[in-house]
């Protein structure tokens, strides 16, 4: 039987990338697919796309940084399927620079999107999780919440708050049964890179899919076991010793 036959996996920011490979990883081990992004028509094209294979999937248009979009995607899950089994946050974004030249719109942006609409998915999954006294969730960290690199204060300082959020949401949801983990992932060679030229042959990357795999693995042991934290990079990648 399928790992994930019968689950409900609600995934953001799923239209591409980490995303997106996720949902295809969980949809190929029978899981109903709850997708958000912010780009409406990217999402519809993803969405379609798993409907043709057979994939059970709800999209909803969303910006995990709202609590309106948060609330209305979960009342959303709520209608179609009385529970949520899986969630992965994912969603995010990426901006920086030198300090003093970061605008606050920037900050807030990567703050929002990471951090906050972690915060916001998570607490409307833990409230339809914690009746049921089931539930995992896993959100999409960095190496970058643990060894930053020059011009990243606002992205580092978001990873660094979804890690110890994490801890905080694991702590919370042990009486009730919820887990909640974090992936950390290197360089994956994800459109965001690609379209801005950021792929070299001197900085190693990974595929989406290989996060995928991890993320599959962290989500599909034993209900009462919680595999916490998770790194995963490229061999070639300097992460030890780039500090």
């Amino acid at each position: 039987m399928p790992q994930l036959a019968n689950q409900v996996a609600v995934i953001t920011g799923a239209n591409q990338g980490i995303g997106k490979a996720i949902a295809t990883a969980f949809a190929q081990e029978g899981a109903s697919l709850v997708l958000c992004a912010r780009n409406a028509e990217k999402l519809a094209s993803v969405a379609d796309g798993f409907r043709a294979a057979g994939t059970d999937v709800l999209a909803q248009p969303c910006d995990v940084s709202c609590e309106a979009d948060v609330e209305n995607l979960f009342a959303a899950v709520q209608k179609k399927h009385g529970r949520v089994d899986l969630l992965v946050n994912n969603a995010g974004a990426f901006d920086g620079g030198p300090l003093d030249e970061v605008s606050l719109e920037a900050w807030n942006n990567v703050i929002g999107s990471c951090l906050t609409g972690t915060f916001l998915c998570s607490r409307a999954a833990f409230r339809m999780m914690k009746p049921r006294r089931s539930g995992k969730i896993l959100n999409i960290g960095s190496i970058s919440a643990q060894r930053p690199r020059e011009g990243s204060a606002p992205y580092s300082a978001a990873k660094f708050g979804v890690w110890g959020l994490t801890q905080a949401i694991a702590l919370d949801g042990r009486p009730h049964g919820i887990v909640c983990s974090c992936l950390h992932p290197g360089n994956v060679q994800v459109e965001r890179r690609i379209d801005s030229g950021q792929i070299s042959d001197d900085e190693p990357m990974m595929s989406p899919e290989t996060i995928a795999r991890a993320a599959l693995a962290m989500m599909t042991l034993p209900a009462d076991v919680n595999f916490l934290e998770a790194i995963v990079l490229p061999r070639d990648q300097v992460y030890l010793g780039r500090g």
